[in-house]
């Protein structure tokens, strides 16, 4: 069997449940009068997507990039809080409910003062998203380091093995699948991060064209935007899916 035939026996459920979902919404659209403004048809999201007045080039760049800073930060900032909180009991009761405090904060209320604090520009919405997908690598991170078999650590224990050494063979393997797990929540918490900070202070990016489209009442951009944002998600998520393949094969069952 080729990967080509085993990819299609694999997806071809979710590929003919999309083709049938488009099937029924252009035929809705078509017969049923339903305004264009309303609803869009999947043609004329499609014209849009390639088509439209809108320069998608310079917008997807910005989204893009807003979007893999916020990952990079919330994973980087994540594994960092992870490990320090698997590492000292002391710095876990001082960590984890500033931590806990943090994540309940309503995001969308904390945009602007983003906004008053930095102005307009990419790395407000970078932080934004990486506020909202930071927790999940944080929390994952710390678990995989602390729930190791009790026979590995004695094991390293009997060849005298230092404390930092035990944590780099042994615990580390351990929390990768867990880390990996995390971020692949964090790859999607980052777009809605992203998204949401420029629907409150953006000049630029996807966000900020689907904002426009509500004076014009363009629907079928504001479809398309959001075609490009799913597009961005999934590669990011696809790019975290095969990083989990290479690095914790053995740990597919993790989630």
């Amino acid at each position: 069997m080729t990967k080509l035939d085993a990819f299609g026996r694999r997806y071809w459920p979710t590929i003919a449940l999309f083709i049938a979902l488009l099937a029924v919404w252009q035929i809705a659209v078509s017969f049923s009068g339903i305004r264009e403004y309303l609803l869009p048809s999947p043609l004329s999201v499609w014209n849009a997507l390639w088509h439209g007045d809108v320069a998608w080039s310079q917008h997807l760049w910005v989204t893009t990039w807003e979007i893999v800073g916020a990952f990079l930060m919330a994973a980087g900032v994540g594994v960092l809080l992870g490990t320090a909180i698997a590492w000292s009991p002391m710095l876990a009761n001082a960590l984890v409910p500033f931590l806990v405090f943090v994540n309940t904060l309503p995001k969308v209320a904390v945009a602007p003062l983003f906004l008053i604090w930095m102005g307009y520009g990419i790395f407000p919405n970078m932080l934004m998203g990486a506020l909202i997908g930071f927790f999940p690598v944080v929390i994952n991170t710390a678990v995989g380091l602390s729930q190791v078999e009790a026979d590995m650590l004695d094991l390293g224990r009997v060849f005298n093995a230092p404390q930092w050494k035990i944590f780099l063979k042994i615990r580390i393997p351990n929390a990768l699948p867990y880390i990996l797990s995390a971020l692949k929540i964090t790859a999607t918490a980052a777009v809605v991060g992203a998204i949401v900070g420029e629907f409150v202070a953006s000049q630029k990016g996807l966000g900020y064209v689907i904002v426009t489209t509500q004076s014009s009442m363009n629907t079928s951009v504001a479809f398309a935007a959001l075609i490009w944002i799913s597009v961005v998600g999934l590669v990011l998520y696809g790019i975290v899916v095969l990083l989990a393949r290479l690095w914790a094969p053995w740990a597919e069952g993790v989630d």
